[in-house]
Parts: structure tokens; sequence; C-alpha cells
């Protein structure tokens, strides 16, 4: 027997054979009255976008990925005070509001730290490593909340993607040289060797406690231990096409199954 289509509203999935993608709209009244007769009657939403997945929340739907992952999605500051509530092991991390709170920032950190754009950065960008009061100057002027975290002196993280608690593919981001960035898309190479058991089950328990069932997770490996980065709900597929993974085969597959 087919399968029955799944509705998704992002385009994320558009070449999957299983998948009607209806798009994003913002008013819901832009729908065609077919298309929301289907998301009215759908059991399950996929890519619903952060707007639309608390309001199907809220009427009993299930979406993928889940309302809990949806919350953290481009959400450093959040993502932080979970994993600390959670005791996820991550670098030491301060966010500082207003003129006043940044000006005590040398207080708790010493030369070098990263410093971040803490909401909707993503590839690497928004990402600055701070070594003298003029880099930190220069930062605090981009007029947003300072996420100001530890510096790992690190040359590469383990970028593990997990969906609905499975590891799906796991790898290294190597950056290159002179870059303190591990994104693929800062000039990063990917590396399938001696991917370690134990930074792969960080990453599994980090999925599991959090409830983010569609994720690239960062970790990497300092000072004795692995330490969870960041959460990553928009994540890149190059990996995929170095292993040699379908990304959209791959989805099917997990639909026909009934594992989303």
């Amino acid at each position: 027997m087919p399968v029955k289509p799944k509705i998704a509203l992002e385009r994320r999935l558009r070449h999957c054979k299983n998948v009607v993608t209806l798009g994003v709209r913002t008013n819901l009244s832009d729908y065609e009255d077919w298309q929301r007769e289907l998301i009215r009657e759908s059991d399950v939403i996929l890519y619903p976008t952060a707007f639309y997945a608390d309001i199907f929340d809220t009427m009993g739907k299930r979406t993928f990925p889940n309302y809990h992952t949806y919350k953290y999605t481009m959400d450093k500051i959040k993502q932080t005070a979970l994993f600390n509530l959670l005791k996820v092991p991550h670098p030491r991390t301060r966010v500082f509001y207003g003129n006043h709170q940044k000006s005590k920032i040398l207080n708790h950190f010493e030369f070098p730290f990263v410093a971040k754009i803490a909401r909707g950065s993503s590839l690497g960008r928004g990402i600055y490593l701070i070594r003298s009061e003029a880099d930190l100057e220069k930062y605090n002027q981009l007029g947003r909340p300072a996420y100001i975290q530890e510096y790992l002196e690190i040359d590469r993280d383990l970028r593990v993607v997990l969906i609905r608690g499975q590891i799906i593919i796991a790898y290294w981001r190597v950056a290159r040289s002179g870059e303190f960035r591990s994104n693929v898309s800062q000039g990063a190479t990917i590396s399938f060797d001696n991917i370690p058991e134990e930074g792969l089950a960080v990453a599994k328990n980090t999925a599991r406690l959090c409830q983010m069932d569609d994720v690239g997770l960062d970790v990497c490996f300092s000072n004795g231990r692995y330490w969870v980065l960041e959460a990553n709900m928009k994540f890149g597929r190059e990996g995929f096409r170095r292993a040699g993974i379908d990304y959209y085969k791959l989805m099917d597959d997990l639909i026909e199954n009934g594992q989303i």
C-alpha cells in the first residue's frame, strides 16, 4: 500500500517523494482551501517553522521537528541556559545586556575569549575571537546582547546529526590554518576518520535530555573532556554529500518506516 504523503511547510523536504510541500505563508488565509484542509487533517506537519510550531502544539498536532526543538532554533542564549540546567558539558558562557553589564565583561573573562551573535547567526558568521579591548569594543558596538564564551584551543569539532534520537552521520570539521572557526562554510575540511565513541555518546545524551529530534550538535574535545558547543537545527548537508548519503532518500526512508 502506498505511503500517505506527509505535509511540510518549509521547503527542506521539497524533493522527497512522500512529502507534499505547501510552502510558508505569513497569513493562513493565503493558503488555498484544500491546503488548509490538508493542514487541519494531517496527523503530523513536517518543518512547520518556529511560527507555526507552537500553534500546532496548542492544537495537539504533532510536528517534526518537535515543538521543543523549535524553541531553541538559532537562540544560543536559551541553549546555554538549557545546557547548564541539564548539566550538559558546555564552555563557560555569560550573557551581558546593556552597556553597564557589558562594562563588566573583563571582570569575568580574560583574553582571548569568544564573542558571538546570540540569535539568528549561522554558518560561522557572527563568531569573533576577542584578543584585545579594541576587539571587544568593536563587538559591543553591534548593539546586541553580548554572548561571551571561554576560548577552547581546538583545531576541529565533531558535527553529529541526530534524527529522532538516532545518530545519522558524524564527522570532524577541521579548521583551516589560521582560522579558529571550524565551519565548513569558513573553509573547514570534513574528515570521517577516528570518530570517537565518547563524543557520539555525549551528543546522543544531549539530544535526549534536550528533547531535540532533528539536530546537528557540535562537540569538541578540550582539557580532557568533551564539550557541547551548540545545537544547530538548520544544519548543512555537505557532510551527507561527502559521505555518499542522499539526504532526500534518507528522509523518504525514515517516513516510509514510520520513524518520522
